[in-house]
């Protein structure tokens, strides 16, 4: 199994991907990508997650070096917010396994496998 893909971008370009891809999913709560990518972003996600878990000063701040500064439609909440106030409580009992990647069709194009990645 691979540890870390480099989904045929620089460090850089994989780090803000990444970082993109993990904000939309805690302020959306599920997105569609390819396989791949869930994959690498489900990493990321779950470990903020994890921060979000532990709730205090420290854990928030690594949480906003990681996330973007974008504001929720629906509720008002930035990321980091929404991650501390509404995702994080509802996993309080759960040790892991926060996302489910729900493979969905080939991409036409490049047929590429597509996935939904969402917040259990």
């Amino acid at each position: 199994m691979a540890t870390n893909r480099k989904l045929g971008r620089t460090p850089t370009q994989r780090k803000g991907m990444l970082r993109n891809l993990a904000t939309d999913l805690i302020v959306y709560g599920k997105i569609e990508t390819t396989v791949t990518r869930a994959k690498e972003v489900r990493k990321v996600a779950e470990s903020l997650i994890t921060l979000g878990k532990r709730g205090d000063l420290h854990a928030r701040r690594q949480a906003a070096a990681v996330l973007q500064d974008v504001i929720d439609e629906k509720s008002g909440k930035t990321a980091v917010q929404k991650l501390f106030d509404d995702v994080a409580p509802k996993y309080k009992e759960v040790n892991g396994g926060y996302t489910r990647i729900l493979k969905t069709y080939n991409r036409k194009g490049d047929n590429a496998p597509m996935a939904i990645i969402e917040l259990v």
